[in-house]
């Protein structure tokens, strides 16, 4: 799908945030360690959320759609199959979450994936780590669960996905586990909420040590659960930075200060200014993106970091901003590698930006951009380079604009809502 934006257009209003897609989708595979109701609000309409509930159903979860707007109940019985199939890692990553619930219930699974298995080398460490029988051939691993009484995993890397699978399985297959190193985005808070529900102990929520008092692989009966979904930090910081870039004077609810503390500290030093409520965030407009005339902050570095650092998603957003405010700015992507090759498609916009390397890029800001074709490679980068064309002269094309909807709920649709001036399929 190709849209059009005509850039230089005021947005006026109030922006209603969603709930955070990444929250949901851990939240739907822990559903099934239940043999009870679990009923999830603020879950956002996103394609990777229907691929999670469609293959929930595969597994044996029967799903209710409440009356109100983004409510999804989630029953499972019995988890009946062993096997994700390649199609279900083709449709997306997440999918990987499932091997918990199928390993706490049913004790064997089997991962067919579309991708290397060097992928999730951290997520095989941590399952070997737990005392799991892991085996691979090609890309097929078999599974086989253990119950324990106490064990210790470190982590070796902070990742979201690794934490959510040793977190689930220790709540069903644990008695006491600690684990270092765990991913602690707002994302992950909201598994380990769920999962406290189910009748674990569990201590250090919003950290990087966790410690599960789980129930060791003994039956338990699972009251009925529910959770409202946080919202997405990374769509109410995306959209106050387009919000300033066009000059706007706009409203975000449904967000929450807290996971936005940092990003506004970092968006200050680039010029951009956020005022921040318990629930709402309001985007004044912005004549000019003026950095702070500290002397320290002279030559200003922007750095992507493990939470509750700067979110790695918002390094794409930070570098147009950059753009657009006066001085030079570095942009570091410390956590993966390659997510500043996008840099060109700013340059043929009329951004100053010298790529240094894979990781780092330097920005001389204070460049008008200019409209033009711009292919989305993908979501992280998708809204930076909405963006761009929202703050650009003239009228810009960006293709495979579906990406917007695998993770975002309906963004486009919320922005013209706004005024923002974006036709679909021409």
């Amino acid at each position: 799908m190709r849209i059009r934006i005509e850039g230089k257009q005021p947005l006026r209003g109030t922006y209603l945030a969603s709930g955070n897609s990444n929250a949901a989708i851990a939240l739907i595979a822990a559903s099934l360690l239940s043999d009870a109701p679990v009923t999830l609000r603020n879950v956002p309409n996103t394609v990777s959320v229907g691929v999670m509930l469609e293959i929930s159903a595969a597994l044996g979860a029967s799903i209710t759609h409440g009356e109100s707007h983004g409510t999804v109940t989630l029953h499972t019985p019995h988890v009946v199959a062993r096997t994700l199939k390649r199609e279900y890692s083709m449709a997306l990553g997440g999918t990987l979450l499932f091997i918990a619930p199928i390993l706490a219930r049913r004790r064997q699974a089997r991962l067919e994936l579309d991708y290397a298995v060097s992928r999730i080398h951290p997520h095989l460490t941590a399952l070997r780590d737990l005392g799991m029988d892991v085996r691979v051939s090609g890309t097929t691993v078999d599974v086989n669960a253990i119950t324990w009484q106490a064990r210790e995993v470190v982590l070796t890397q902070m990742s979201v996905t690794a934490t959510a699978i040793v977190a689930m399985l220790a709540v069903a297959l644990g008695k006491h586990t600690v684990i270092y190193n765990a991913a602690s985005e707002p994302h992950i808070v909201d598994l380990l909420t769920l999962l406290g529900q189910f009748g674990a102990q569990i201590e250090g929520i919003g950290s990087n040590v966790v410690t599960i008092h789980g129930h060791g692989g003994a039956e338990y009966v699972c009251a009925p659960a529910a959770l409202t979904i946080s919202p997405d930090h990374i769509e109410v910081g995306s959209i106050a930075a387009i919000a300033a870039l066009t000059g706007s004077r706009l409203s975000i609810e449904g967000a929450r200060a807290r996971d936005l503390r940092l990003i506004a500290k970092v968006y200050e030093r680039l010029g951009v200014h956020l005022e921040l409520d318990d629930d709402a965030v309001h985007v004044p407009r912005h004549e000019r993106f003026m950095p702070s005339v500290r002397e320290e902050d002279v030559d200003v570095s922007v750095e992507s970091a493990p939470w509750y650092g700067f979110p790695s998603d918002l390094i794409a957003m930070a570098t147009v901003i950059a753009t657009q405010s006066h001085g030079t700015t570095l942009i570091h992507e410390k956590l993966f590698p390659n997510r500043l090759l996008f840099v060109d498609k700013l340059n043929s916009m009329g951004a100053q930006i010298v790529l240094c390397d894979p990781h780092r890029a330097i920005v001389v800001g204070g460049t008008p951009l200019q409209a033009d074709y711009l292919d989305n490679p993908d979501v992280r980068v998708g809204l930076a380079l909405l963006g761009a064309a929202l703050c650009a002269e003239g009228e810009s094309v960006i293709d495979t604009a579906e990406a917007f909807d695998r993770t975002f709920d309906h963004v486009l649709d919320k922005l013209v809502a706004l005024g923002a001036r974006i036709r679909r399929g021409e």
